[in-house]
């Protein structure tokens, strides 16, 4: 667990996106520190997925900054964030359907290749070694994930959750400091999501790996969450342990409905 002096793995402080005149995000603060899981939770078109777009180099702030590992991302490209550690899964699917469970993994790999086009031609030297590396962590992820039998399958053949699971590699195969996860668990049965549950876990205790995630199932946000924060219409409206934030009466109102809502 994380400690008073530690950098935060992540830091957003006061930001703000607009989109002509709309404001999507409002002022947001938040942070992650290691060893923990957050959760960033709100109603539909709450602005948490444009948060962590934000926070993921999809998006540039309109206002505020953003700090990983006490490091400006301002002028990061966004394909740069991937290669500062941070890595993430989508809540619309977006695998190789037609490539391997193998092949899916390896392209998380990438940004770990630093061999250039001539090196690769002989495939000798550094280019084998990089690939070698990257085939072992790939490897390791599948038996993780416990999917060894479907490593040579074509994504498409897969059942959603057994996606979810791919997905879930690929981000991993990136070995992030911290690992964002959007609606990780949506559309899945009850075992599914206890699997991944498990996983988030242990990617945490295992990995030490800080996890941010957008989750609408509540009763995954109270059993994971280390902390929660709460979004309605771009603004933040409540932070805190899970146990206050479900008793907070602004999270009730807005989230919930103040009749027969419960966390």
């Amino acid at each position: 667990m994380s400690t008073p002096s530690q950098t935060p793995v992540l830091e957003a402080s006061n930001i703000s996106k607009r989109f002509g005149g709309v404001k999507a995000v409002n002022d947001v603060s938040l942070k992650v520190m290691p060893g923990e899981i957050v959760s960033l939770i709100g109603p539909n078109g709450a602005g948490k997925t444009t948060t962590f777009n934000l926070v993921s180099g999809v998006l540039p702030p309109s206002e505020g900054t953003i700090l990983f590992k006490g490091q400006d991302t301002a002028r990061l490209k966004s394909s740069e964030f991937a290669r500062l550690g941070i890595g993430r899964t989508f809540q619309n699917l977006a695998l190789f359907r037609q490539g391997s469970v193998v092949e899916n993994l390896l392209v998380g790999r990438h940004i770990h290749f630093n061999y250039s086009v001539l090196e690769s031609l002989a495939f000798w030297g550094r280019p084998r070694r990089e690939e070698i590396a990257a085939r072992e962590k790939v490897e390791q992820i599948i038996e993780f994930l416990e999917i060894e039998e479907l490593r040579d399958k074509p994504v498409s053949q897969l059942a959603y959750g057994q996606q979810k699971r791919v997905e879930l590699g690929r981000a991993l195969a990136c070995e992030p400091s911290l690992l964002l996860l959007d609606e990780i668990v949506a559309g899945m049965n009850r075992e599914e999501k206890e699997d991944i549950a498990r996983f988030t876990l242990d990617i945490r205790d295992e990995f030490g790996i800080a996890v941010l995630m957008i989750e609408h199932d509540m009763q995954v946000v109270m059993d994971l969450s280390d902390r929660v924060y709460v979004l309605d219409f771009g603004c933040l409206i409540a932070q805190g342990t899970p146990a206050e934030v479900a008793a907070n009466p602004a999270v009730l109102a807005a989230y919930l409905g103040e009749e027969g809502g419960h966390v």
